[in-house]
This record gives structure tokens, C-alpha cells and sequence, in this order.
């Protein structure tokens, strides 16, 4: 199974690309953990990517673009993969074709998780990250101790800086102008698959594989 997901910040995309990563016994890629690797395996691109983010500057699309295809092209994604974080943009998405036809891949789907504005500002402003581990909780469904340290490791609990509404309503707006073009591309392809992401976990799991033929 080759899946790409999507969704703004505070949709659960995290928490489904590791289910489904599960079920499929395939792997979950992130733009984060891709370029983490690829600079901790210290490749060509890897180093080049390191030099553009120790400027606090975005890794350009070609770099970007060089390190998914190294990616792709291992071991590990020869029986599928969920990629998330990309593409952003239509460059991008027609760039992932290029790779995906000179490797002989085929996409199956793209999955869109939709949850309204007002939920995402709810579900974010109550999120929480350890110092220590990186754990992430939520305040609505994790039982958090009164003394705010983390359950795993006892590490401190914060709010991320970005995690207000003002700044939220900024990144939702900016998610959806620069990625609904990009859905719009990949529904053409008709392969995008439309998910309404309120409700519980399983009950979303549930809802992506019956939209992709699977038993949940």
C-alpha cells in the first residue's frame, strides 16, 4: 500500500499514519524525520539539507526532492509507505510523479483528514510536549498529573509558542491556500480519498479503510 496523507495541524494525521503504518507493516516518512535521517546519515544531500537548516532557512525543493527519492528508492519502502508533509505545492506533487514514474511506483491514494477550524484550535491550544522525551498530550484525553510532568519520562510539560489561536488561524489559513490546489491535483487523478476527522480514533481509522476497500 502507497499512501500519502494529508491535513492541517491538529487533525490526528500523526496518530492515523502510525495505525495504518502498523496494519500495513509498511513505513510512516515524515519531511521531519526524512531530513533528520538523511543529516544524521550524513549523505550528500543529507549535508546540504544541514547547511540550508542550521541558517533557520526551508530546504529547497530540489534538495527536498533528492532526499524522498533516496527514500523511496531503499529497502524499507519496497513493500509501500505513508509519506506525510508531502507535497505542498503542485511543483512538488509533479516532481513526486517524476520520481514515482522513474522508480515504477504507483500511488494508490491520497488521504485528506478534514476537521473544521474551531475543533483544531481546541485540540491544539490544549496540546502539550515533554522537554525531555518530545511525548506529546492532549489536555481533552490524556490524564496529565497536577504537577505537569510528563507520564513517560517526568520530564516538564509546555505549550508550544505556536500552539495560540491567533497563530493557528494564521497556519490554518496558509495550510489551506498553498494545499488545496495540491488536493485538487490529486482529485483529478481520482485517488483522493476525503476523511472526516471528528470522532474517535478507531472510529477514523475505521473511516479510511472503508474508503480504500480494507476491512477495518
Amino acid at each position: 500500500m502507497r499512501l500519502i496523507l494529508f491535513g492541517p495541524p491538529g487533525v490526528g494525521k500523526g496518530t492515523q499514519a502510525q495505525i495504518l503504518s502498523e496494519k500495513f507493516n509498511i513505513p510512516h516518512i515524515s519531511t521531519g524525520d526524512m531530513l533528520r535521517e538523511a543529516v544524521k546519515n550524513q549523505t550528500e544531500l543529507g549535508l546540504k539539507a544541514k547547511s540550508y537548516m542550521d541558517k533557520g532557512e526551508l530546504v529547497p525543493d530540489d534538495v527536498m526532492i533528492g532526499i524522498i527519492k533516496e527514500v523511496l528508492s531503499s529497502e524499507k519502502c519496497k513493500d509501500g509507505f505513508i509519506l506525510d508533509g508531502f507535497p505542498r505545492t503542485i511543483a512538488q506533487a509533479e516532481a513526486l510523479d517524476k520520481i514515482f514514474n522513474e522508480l515504477n511506483i504507483k500511488l494508490d491514494f491520497v488521504i485528506s483528514i478534514e476537521v473544521n477550524d474551531e475543533e483544531i484550535i481546541k485540540r491544539l491550544t490544549n496540546r502539550r510536549v515533554c522537554r525531555n522525551c518530545g511525548a506529546v498530550f492532549n489536555l481533552l484525553i490524556d490524564r496529565i498529573p497536577n504537577d505537569n510532568k510528563c507520564p513517560r519520562c517526568g520530564g516538564e510539560l509546555y505549550q508550544r509558542s505556536d500552539d495560540n489561536p491567533e497563530v493557528i488561524k494564521n497556519r490554518l489559513k496558509v495550510y489551506r491556500e498553498s494545499t488545496q490546489i495540491v488536493l485538487d491535483y490529486y482529485a483529478k487523478k481520482g485517488i483522493l480519498k476525503t476523511i472526516n476527522g471528528i470522532g474517535e480514533i478507531s472510529q477514523i481509522t475505521k473511516k479510511i479503510l472503508e474508503s480504500i476497500g480494507v476491512e477495518a
